[in-house]
């Protein structure tokens, strides 16, 4: 009786750590822009003008830049993602907004935050996109494809090109 009542606890421990689900995932990206963070903010605060300067964006629409305000993202492959503004900062220069519904087509996660900011720098500009995620298949197994690994390429992928976009745009005077 002794022996089974200190076994049991271990095989509790031992149950919920093979039960555990996917952890939520962080990527963060940061790009140095030759230009005022106003020039920069006047390009990237339009919430729905991403599809202006995200090479990876076919088309965006808005419906504005208030709290709760969403885009809808068609991908250049495809996939099509809806997203929320949850808070808008203008003379912040920064904004934070979250998916709805997943598209992994699109990006390969189940659910994403992120939170996007300009802030002077030098005699330019640093814009900063950091993203918490969780992986495209939120099951034990997941297949490599839609595992923590492939979302983190992926959303790394899709801040680090959004970036170079944005610069292009903003140093080169036209969006993509």
């Amino acid at each position: 009786m002794r022996l089974s009542l200190l076994v049991l606890p271990l095989a509790l421990a031992a149950t919920a750590t093979l039960a555990h689900g996917p952890t939520p995932q962080k990527v963060s990206q940061s790009i140095t822009i030759n230009a005022s963070p106003d020039a920069v903010w006047k390009v990237a605060g339009d919430f729905a003008g991403i599809g202006k300067w995200h090479p990876a964006i076919a088309k965006a629409e808005g419906s504005g830049t208030k709290d709760g305000g969403t885009r809808t993202l068609t991908f250049k492959n495809g996939g099509k993602i809806e997203e929320s503004l949850d808070e808008y900062k203008a003379d912040g220069r920064t904004y934070s907004y979250r998916m709805g519904e997943p598209d992994l087509k699109a990006l390969p996660v189940s659910s994403y935050s992120a939170t996007f900011t300009v802030s002077p720098e030098g005699g330019g500009s640093k814009v900063e996109w950091m993203g918490r995620f969780y992986r495209g298949d939120t099951g034990n197994e997941p297949p490599e494809n839609l595992s923590d690994e492939a979302g983190k390429a992926a959303m790394n992928t899709y801040f680090s090109e959004g970036l170079k976009g944005l610069k292009a745009a903003v140093e080169g005077g036209k969006a993509k």
